[in-house]
């Protein structure tokens, strides 16, 4: 048994079964990909996938078994190496956050400004995806730390923290007719108007949803988008009356737009910093968070992640 052994059968998973794609992933051949899965099932004894002719359809019992300790050993043998890292030299290292163009954009350039300044000599990565990247990121090991809304929690591969709520605002252009309203908006007056807002699974769009469905509403949402930048600029355009993050909007260099309140309209938000059960931080990595979330001490976050995923999860 080695250690390319176990990289296999965990990316034979993560690669639905398709060797062609294992051996892409790994830089090695298909037939010597193949070689190593059964080298491995003839030394343990144990067939590890179902086959069809040469075709992997999935894992047998003993198979699934045998995918959750792989799991576990890379993760500690990637945490091994960590450890020694860390106390060969504090201060140097590679740090990887995975987030949306929102958190990026509006919620981080304080702390990474000031990571950098603390830390200079650590190589810090910033990737922007969808919360489901993000997700996959840290499950596969691509990330330290992810940052979203979405889905983050919904995993148990991953230890989900509450990091800080937030709310939608509704923006428009200057002499828009819901500007000259007397009193409170409401999901009914909105939604009179075409709606620009954020596409499906970013940015809590299933809370703008969930609102007007519950009101008996069907929106007119006109343009979607995954980020707040693109839904102010059509806005802007006058082609319709957005919804975003609030923090997204900024009365200096928002000149075009004015900001309406949309409290009580759409529940608060929960943005969620996560991390893979089980991983070892660096202590660069436990200062980021804590100065994102300072709740969120290294004490606390090291105590969660070697708590074991739920059975039933």
């Amino acid at each position: 048994m080695n250690f390319q052994q176990l990289r296999i059968i965990r990316e034979t998973v993560r690669q639905d079964f398709n060797l062609t794609e294992v051996a892409n992933a790994l830089f090695t051949s298909q037939p010597g990909v193949s070689k190593h899965i059964r080298d491995l099932e003839d030394e343990l004894g144990i067939e590890i996938f179902v086959r069809r002719g040469k075709r992997l359809l999935g894992l047998t019992a003993p198979g699934e078994e045998l995918a959750t300790v792989v799991e576990r050993m890379l993760i500690d043998a990637q945490n091994l190496r960590r450890i020694s890292d860390q106390f060969a030299s504090r201060e140097t290292g590679r740090f990887t956050i995975a987030t949306t163009h929102t958190q990026a954009r509006y919620a981080l350039p304080r702390v990474i400004k000031w990571f950098k300044t603390d830390y200079p000599k650590v190589h810090l990565t910033l990737h922007q995806g969808s919360p489901r990247e993000i997700a996959d990121m840290l499950s596969n090991g691509e990330a330290d730390v992810g940052i979203a809304t979405e889905t983050l929690d919904q995993l148990p591969s991953l230890v989900a923290f509450p990091c800080y709520t937030w709310n939608h605002a509704v923006i428009v252009p200057h002499g828009h007719p819901l500007l000259a309203r007397t009193e409170p908006l409401t999901l009914a007056a909105l939604a009179e108007y075409p709606i620009i807002t954020y596409h499906e699974g970013f940015t809590g769009r299933a809370r703008i949803d969930e609102s007007f469905a519950a009101a008996g509403l069907v929106p007119d949402i006109v343009l979607s988008a995954i980020d707040a930048d693109v839904i102010k600029t059509y806005v802007a355009q006058d082609l319709g009356v957005g919804i975003v993050a609030a923090v997204a909007y900024d009365a200096d260099k928002d000149r075009e737009l004015a900001l309406i309140s949309a409290d009580g309209l759409f529940p608060p938000n929960t943005t969620r910093l996560a991390v893979r059960r089980g991983t070892f931080l660096r202590a660069y990595a436990h200062a980021f968070i804590e100065k994102l979330a300072p709740e969120l001490s290294e004490e606390v976050v090291k105590a969660a992640i070697k708590v074991a995923a739920p059975v039933d999860a």
